[in-house]
């Protein structure tokens, strides 16, 4: 089985539990609570140091608990927990600072990754295309990898009139991937406690997402708020065929394009049918972990500004003085409704900001939910002026959408036709016949 690096924490020092014997440190028998600090340019542990310091598990059922594992970085649900894994633990120095890794076999790591993005209390029919598709996106950033070096941020245009910039999966250098939204949310075995899970892993081991013979690169994200996003929407202005713009709705609804003033604004302002339109609480308590509840006006949602506010706001977020704002003027949207360039008018500057998540960085003290909004002003009860952002769906809307996956589960559709519905003219296959 292929094995994974995966970062899961960075800090000046790092706790950690053995629950069973592991070997390393230059013993053959540890147990017991540990911590790794910094010494220049090594780790030290129980005084010792070490250029890099990997703990072995004598035996399968072997475990280790970190405590205070940040999640959620820079989202409005950002907070730390004692997280439990399997697999090795491997300490080293990464900017003056300690990295933990933990390594551990995909099929494995996949059994966290779809406890964490959803909830382990998920159906079996949506658990197994989670599985398929974080199994998919996993070998399509392996391979992208091995040919390339991928930057963390990549643009368009940077100049003082204009950024547009969007985010790739960073090239971690010393590990494969992060352990939370930036790749794909692994929380180890804290949630992976339901024998569905299991079973939706082994059920579909190995299996991926294919497209002209190359395993694809399957995103998804919380809510597309009816209708799906293009790719290029959201990151390189290219054509991806199974990463297309459609409703997220059952076969034969009628079409529609949400790109221009008019259309986005009566797609947000309205409620049309879309899976992810009617999720009952008890759908969602099945689907959503703990702190996903949290966050209950995913498929429509408004945000106000006091112009003080929004002014302060931008200022901090872009590291850019426009003065007071006084306009905000989509220029340019995805079929989505999402706003793919924004000119942000100023009384000191004006500027063009673009895509997607940028804008979405820039307008939120950690993340707006998404950049499918319309923008009113108005006046308060004090007579100050107020930018109203009304919007729809939670996330970049491309691919699948999982509150739209956990409906059609419920409605009765097995993980094939899920994966059918948004992976359009794609095929299933093992990775080891590619």
């Amino acid at each position: 089985m292929r094995r994974v690096d995966i970062g899961i924490l960075l800090s000046e020092e790092i706790a950690f539990s053995m629950n069973g014997t592991f070997s390393g440190g230059g013993a053959e028998s540890v147990t017991g609570e540990g911590c790794v600090s910094v010494c220049g340019d090594c780790v030290e542990w129980q005084g010792r140091k070490f250029d890099r310091l990997l703990f072995t598990p004598n035996a399968d059922d072997c475990t280790f608990t970190v405590y205070n594992v940040v999640i959620g970085i820079d989202f409005h649900w950002e907070r730390c927990e004692n997280q439990l894994f399997a697999g090795e633990l491997l300490f080293f120095v990464e900017d003056g600072k300690v990295r933990l890794v933990n390594r551990i076999g995909v099929e494995d790591y996949l059994q966290s990754v779809i406890s964490s993005e959803m909830s382990s209390t998920s159906s079996l029919q949506l658990l197994k295309a989670h599985a398929v598709i974080s199994r998919s996106w996993l070998y399509a950033q392996l391979a992208r990898a091995e040919k390339e070096c991928v930057e963390s941020s990549l643009c368009e245009k940077c100049d003082d009139g204009e950024i547009v910039r969007w985010y790739a999966r960073e090239d971690h250098k010393l590990f494969d991937f992060c352990a939370d939204d930036h790749c794909q949310r692994y929380q180890g075995m804290t949630r992976a406690m339901n024998p569905n899970v299991v079973r939706a892993v082994a059920e579909t081991s190995g299996v991926v997402l294919v497209s002209e013979d190359t395993v694809c690169d399957a995103r998804f994200s919380k809510c597309c708020g009816g209708i799906t996003e293009n790719f290029s929407s959201c990151w390189e202005n290219v054509d991806v065929p199974y990463l297309a713009t459609f409703r997220d709705a059952p076969s034969g609804a009628e079409p529609f394009d949400a790109s221009s003033e008019e259309a986005a604004r009566r797609w947000i302002e309205g409620r049309d049918e879309a899976f992810c339109s009617a999720v009952d609480s008890r759908v969602l308590a099945q689907v959503l972990n703990g702190y996903d509840r949290e966050t209950n006006d995913f498929y429509r949602w408004t945000v106000t500004y006091t112009t003080d506010e929004l002014s302060a706001l931008i200022k901090r977020k872009s590291g850019i003085d426009f003065g007071r704002i006084l306009e905000l003027v989509p220029l340019q949207r995805g079929a989505s409704g999402r706003i793919i360039k924004l000119k942000i008018v100023g009384s000191e500057k004006t500027m063009i900001v673009g895509k997607e998540l940028e804008i979405r960085r820039w307008l939120s003290p950690s993340h707006l939910y998404s950049s499918a909004f319309v923008v009113d002003k108005q006046i308060d009860a004090g007579g100050n002026v107020e930018f109203v952002l009304r919007g729809a769906g939670w996330g970049h809307g491309v691919g699948l959408c999982q509150i739209g996956a956990a409906a059609m589960s419920e409605q009765g559709y097995d993980h094939r036709a899920i994966l059918s519905h948004y992976y359009p003219n794609t095929e299933l296959k093992n990775i080891n016949e590619l």
